[in-house]
């Protein structure tokens, strides 16, 4: 089991200065808008990812009228009951000027991308919804958060490929600015493109194959009824290689200076009685395939790693109906062996909803 033990936060959005310790399995986290729920939230996933869900710029991290932030955490992981469990302490800090350090047992990290994975987390909050509602982009995103946690090498493929992307796009680019087309040297990146595309296509299908069928039962149990959902893994590489791909797009590509064939053009694509599922679905039904969707990757991560990740929901009373929250609770408190943080703007909500399946939580008040 994984257990964030404590957390303190220095200049980290609204805490100037505040120390939070976690004794329960279940906390609770309430208080009105503004005074800090989601934030925490933040801080934890944070030290799982080494970076905000919320906010791409550290900047908008540091607390207005500071320079820079801190966040350090207590955690033990124990794999196994009888075992006395490994005590980690995780530092995040940014200084003036951009620098960002990172800390594990106090032994920095050369790249931040080594730390992920070693304490999984899911988050769910309200926004996520755009996963559903929203372009393929959130949808690669979201497949490439779970296997970057699950897959190290997958990670660094991930990296490599965005990174010959950006360069085949500039150059592309560069050919209309110059007037002159040097294809040899897109040869050369064409070729280096095509591992880490089929790398990836591969590692997405067979993650799909196992997901999928776990996200389908999810949603039956939340929405308490076997509606006909169905949600298919879409590439351009189910049908062509990747060269075969690139040469089908070559005048395509040369002529909007982008590359339109590859992984990055992949999506979800989820029916509910064969129909388009983001133009038909009511709020219920969206909310409740967005929980399914991010339990589903719970369960990956802890068959994958022998232990629970975290478990962050954000406002999750919202737009859901008494009876999908329950069955929502239900697995994710009772079933469920891992911590799990929940924010709510009402105290006296969450207690009640969790004593109706048995769960007394540690209620952290702020003000």
């Amino acid at each position: 089991m994984l257990h964030l033990d404590k957390i303190r936060l220095t200049q980290f959005k609204n805490y100037k200065n505040s120390t939070f310790q976690f004794d329960e399995r279940v906390t609770g986290i309430c208080g009105l808008n503004g005074k800090g729920k989601t934030n925490l939230l933040d801080a934890i996933y944070y030290l799982c990812f080494t970076k905000s869900y919320f906010s791409k710029a550290e900047n908008f991290n540091i607390e207005f009228g500071t320079d820079g932030f801190r966040i350090e955490g207590s955690l033990t992981k124990t794999i196994e009951a009888e075992n006395p469990g490994e005590h980690f302490k995780f530092v995040a800090t940014h200084k003036p000027l951009n620098k960002k350090e990172v800390y594990l047992n106090d032994v920095p990290y050369e790249k931040f991308s080594h730390h992920l994975g070693k304490f999984p987390c899911v988050m769910i909050a309200p926004d996520d919804v755009e996963i559903i509602t929203g372009n393929s982009d959130e949808r690669r995103k979201f497949i490439d958060t779970v296997l970057s946690q699950t897959d190290p090498v997958y990670l660094q493929q991930l990296i490599l490929f965005n990174k010959i992307l950006l360069q085949r796009n500039s150059l592309l680019k560069s050919f209309t600015e110059q007037g002159n087309a040097d294809l040899t040297l897109l040869d050369v990146l064409d070729q280096q493109l095509a591992s880490p595309n089929q790398f990836i296509f591969e590692r997405r299908k067979e993650f799909t194959k196992k997901w999928v069928p776990i996200a389908k039962e999810f949603y039956n149990q939340i929405s308490g009824n076997n509606e006909n959902i169905d949600i298919r893994y879409e590439s351009q590489l189910n049908e062509n290689t990747y060269p075969q791909l690139l040469k089908m797009t070559r005048e395509k590509d040369l002529f909007l200076q982008r590359t339109n064939a590859g992984i990055h053009k992949d999506d979800l694509i989820t029916t509910l009685d064969n129909k388009s599922f983001k133009n038909i679905a009511s709020q219920g039904q969206r909310k409740s395939l967005l929980f399914s969707l991010k339990l589903a990757e719970y369960e990956i991560l802890r068959m994958n790693k022998g232990f629970a990740p975290f478990l962050l929901l954000d406002d999750v009373f919202e737009k859901l109906d008494e009876s999908r929250m329950q069955n929502l609770l239900q697995w994710v408190c009772v079933h469920n062996q891992g911590q799990v943080f929940i924010t709510d703007t009402h105290r006296e909500r969450l207690v009640s909803t969790l004593k109706k399946i048995g769960i007394t939580p540690f209620i952290l008040e702020l003000t």
